[in-house]
């Protein structure tokens, strides 16, 4: 169900999982340390060149920010109105492109290599008492849920359209919240009927 992995042959679908973890982490950690409007939009950019290095179309990537256009709309307004106009361009592209990184992981990597590949990084906790293979089923599914929570909400946005009712946060966002907390129920006993203890 979250295996959003959309298959490929290109340099990013035969990258192994490590590297593309990697540098998503030290892009995400680069774009918060930034604090220029420019750098943002570039890095952007940079994002959508290399869903087309994966060939994966431009369609697909809008894809990824689409259900989340309401939330991007709502921190705009906010931040226009305490802090200006740049300011509040710079939240929203980088929230943008911090998504469209993960969901650029998720779509060229399949979720059982990423498993394997943090249970085996994190096997340096194991004498600390972490299980590295719940930890890394964690991530995995933590990253695999961007993308999910953006179809749900763009899915529910939908529904409350048709009863005229998409305007209203609570409205959307109940909805979400319920289907959300239900989606983590049943991976849990998804996980929990397959027997699986790591």
């Amino acid at each position: 169900m979250l295996d959003l992995y959309s298959p490929g042959t290109s340099v990013l679908h035969r990258m192994t999982p490590g590297p593309k973890m990697l540098v998503m982490m030290i892009g995400a950690t680069a774009l918060f340390i930034n604090q220029s409007l420019v750098v943002t939009v570039l890095a952007l950019f940079s994002v959508l060149g290399l869903f087309l290095l994966a060939q994966l179309t431009l369609k697909q990537a809008w894809a990824q920010v689409r259900p989340l256009v309401w939330i991007y709309a709502l921190f705009f307004a906010v931040q226009w109105s305490f802090s200006g106009l740049e300011l509040a361009a710079y939240v929203v592209l980088r929230l943008a492109t911090l998504i469209l990184l993960a969901s650029l992981v998720t779509l060229t990597t399949r979720s059982s290599d990423m498993i394997d590949t943090m249970t085996s990084a994190l096997r340096f906790l194991k004498p600390f008492g972490v299980n590295p293979a719940k930890v890394g089923l964690a991530i995995s599914l933590a990253l695999r849920f961007i993308p999910v929570l953006a179809q749900i909400t763009q899915e529910v946005r939908e529904a409350q359209k048709a009863r005229g009712l998409e305007k209203s946060v609570i409205a959307v966002a109940m909805p979400v919240a319920i289907r959300t907390i239900k989606m983590a129920d049943d991976i849990s006993v998804a996980i929990e009927s397959r027997g699986y203890r790591p």
